[in-house]
């Protein structure tokens, strides 16, 4: 007596095969912003002059901060809620952008250069917090996807210490 047929481990491998490029067909394509590397700049003022005007910077933008560590140079904010597009570039699922809400940290490394001027460097890193596909649809929390900078936020700091350290 014979039970019923097992099938080949080809046809099991043709069948797994089979699925996830079904499963695959149905995904959309998320193509994600290339990362930038940190924004570096020089503010032409001693490294306290440079360290205030930024802490003064820092609130008139009313940024929630973690960490102030003037001894090692070193402010780092609290999430920040921003639009997708204004400080986040968050990709795209397929040809159209992601929209909605990303959150925001930053961290900021200042350091002494000689005496006159001051190096400031900007670390961020940024995710999806609500977001849709295009103008369609609610927001949605899930999936989180990474954003990268596009340098606004860093630009206007550096510029607001530079009129402040003017000041």
């Amino acid at each position: 007596m014979r039970g019923s047929p097992r099938p080949s481990s080809l046809a099991i491998l043709a069948l797994t095969a089979l699925t996830v490029m079904a499963l695959g067909a149905c995904a959309r394509l998320f193509i994600s912003p290339i990362l930038p590397p940190p924004y570096r700049d020089q503010v032409e003022a001693p490294y306290d002059a440079t360290w205030k005007a930024l802490i003064r910077a820092l609130a008139a933008d009313n940024v929630p901060l973690r960490t102030v560590a003037k001894d090692s140079g070193v402010i780092s904010s609290d999430d920040i809620v921003s639009p997708i597009g204004v400080f986040a570039d968050c990709g795209r699922l397929g040809a159209v952008g992601l929209e909605g809400e990303a959150l925001v940290t930053f961290t900021v490394f200042v350091q002494s250069n000689g005496g006159t001027t001051t190096d400031i460097q900007v670390n961020a890193k940024m995710r999806t917090q609500a977001h849709r596909r295009g103008d369609s649809g609610k927001l949605r929390s899930d999936p989180v996807y990474r954003c990268a900078s596009t340098g606004r936020w860093e630009a206007n700091l550096v510029d607001a210490v530079r009129r402040l350290v003017k000041e």
